[in-house]
């Protein structure tokens, strides 16, 4: 096997070259890790408006007051634009100032967990000091987009103008929604097959789950992750439940191809993001590129381009569960829990696979579409998605205990399902929660929920 492209170095001119590289991701059981990352919307105290970029409270403050925890600022024209750990771990802003932790590759979903509760012990001191607050949900509760502020990234910029021409919710997945993700390894081709089987017809499960946008613009807004429907009217080229991964013959290069034949968004050079949003990386990589004839991309591009795809679940050197929305601080480690219980342990990756494998395309489709709007009440053949998750979570738990990874109390990390199993048990989500309270004790005042489910 080739040896991984160097990023920035060596040109991209083959398909070949891509396949091989996407395989450099196997990695044996003992080296698979567990990467967390999960969004929030910064907020002012006084308002509950989001924050801007400048003033105060406003996210550049908020971002230099984290470097004092020995976060590294990163800069883009000036401007702080994110933060770098040293063990591999990230703060970033998504376009609305949605605030991101994309956490460092870890060995537990113990370790995964301390490291959110110390990213969120450190940004709630730096918000107490400037009157700012957080709250995890998956769509804005209150605000327009006009009342949105964008970041300073140039990507952004190009994004903005082209989202747009291919749907007309792709604003607001930029400005008002939230996720919460978990990234896990695989150890072969065989073994990444299998495990983005599961987890492209589990996601709507996990939508389900941990549903917790039922509001826009102050109202109800009739959907359980109105974030999850979002993704359906975004851009059909880069998003989906991906019906071709079930296909025979599904492996490192059919992922190349969907990846080739997704348009570009841009070209990184001197600091400058460049439009070419639209056009063909196959032409790039030819030589072909419109504006750009002659030039070929390198391996850096290539990793760019990667990240402006946006399916239920993607492939990198990892993959990416990408279908819950952001939520309640007891489900930022309760999804890395689900989905490592699920495909960390061969059992029960072979028992979810048993579950699902018999399920068409059109089902899965229909099961991520209505999972959306409906929840755990989602119809699904004779029963319901509350029935399905019931029996996913007992799948997870028994890989998750075949792990045996204990903390320091000897308990291993079955305990972060709790809280799904009483989601699955009640029937309740947080979605659920958040309406009966705005309909009762809230008295329809959605402010109120500021006070209730913020960090």
């Amino acid at each position: 096997m080739s040896a991984p492209i160097k990023p920035g170095v060596d040109p991209v001119t083959t398909k070949a070259q891509l396949v091989e590289d996407l395989a450099t991701g196997s990695k044996p059981p003992a080296d698979w890790r567990i990467g967390t990352e999960h969004e929030k919307f910064p907020y002012n105290l006084d308002s509950n408006k989001r924050l801007p970029y400048e003033g105060t409270p406003g996210i550049k403050e908020l971002l230099e007051g984290l470097c004092r925890f020995g976060w590294e600022p990163v800069l883009e024209h000036g401007n702080i634009i994110a933060l770098k750990g040293t063990d591999g771990s990230s703060v970033s802003l998504e376009p609305g100032g949605q605030f991101e932790l994309s956490g460092a590759p870890l060995k537990t979903v113990h370790e995964t967990c301390a490291e959110v509760h110390e990213h969120l012990d450190q940004v709630r001191e730096v918000c107490g000091e400037i009157g700012a607050g957080m709250v995890g949900l998956g769509y804005d509760p209150k605000w327009k987009r006009e009342d949105v502020h964008w970041m300073p990234k140039g990507r952004y910029k190009i994004m903005r103008d082209y989202m747009p021409t291919r749907g007309s919710l792709g604003l607001d997945m930029m400005l008002r929604t939230c996720t919460v993700q978990v990234n896990l390894d695989f150890q072969s081709e065989a073994d990444m097959v299998k495990k983005m089987r599961v987890a492209v017809a589990l996601q709507p499960i996990a939508t389900a789950l941990f549903a917790a946008s039922p509001f826009k613009e102050g109202k109800p807004n009739g959907f359980q992750s109105l974030r999850s429907n979002v993704w359906t009217d975004t851009d059909p080229d880069r998003c989906g439940m991906l019906p071709f991964v079930f296909e025979e013959g599904f492996g490192f290069e059919r992922w190349v191809d969907y990846l080739l034949d997704v348009p570009m968004y841009f070209i990184y050079r001197s600091g400058v993001y460049q439009d070419v949003s639209g056009l063909s990386f196959k032409d790039y990589m030819a030589g072909r590129l419109e504006g750009h004839i002659g030039e070929v991309p390198t391996q850096a591009d290539w990793m760019d381009h990667m990240t402006t795809a946006f399916p239920e679940v993607r492939l990198k050197h990892y993959i990416e569960m990408r279908g819950a929305d952001g939520g309640p601080w007891r489900g930022l480690c309760a999804l890395p829990a689900f989905w490592v219980g699920l495909l960390y342990n061969s059992s029960a990756l072979d028992a979810a696979w048993d579950l699902c494998k018999d399920w068409t395309e059109i089902e899965r489709a229909e099961l991520r579409d209505n999972a959306a709007r409906h929840g755990l009440k989602t119809p699904f053949r004779s029963e319901t998605i509350r029935e399905i998750a019931l029996r996913v979570l007992e799948i997870s738990r028994a890989g998750l205990a075949s792990r045996k990874m204990l903390d320091r109390s000897g308990r291993d990390e079955t305990l972060f399902l709790d809280v799904l199993d009483t989601i699955a048990d009640s029937g309740v989500t947080a979605s659920d929660e958040m309406l009966a309270a705005y309909h009762s004790d809230w008295n329809g005042d959605i402010d109120k929920l500021y006070e209730a489910y913020s960090y």
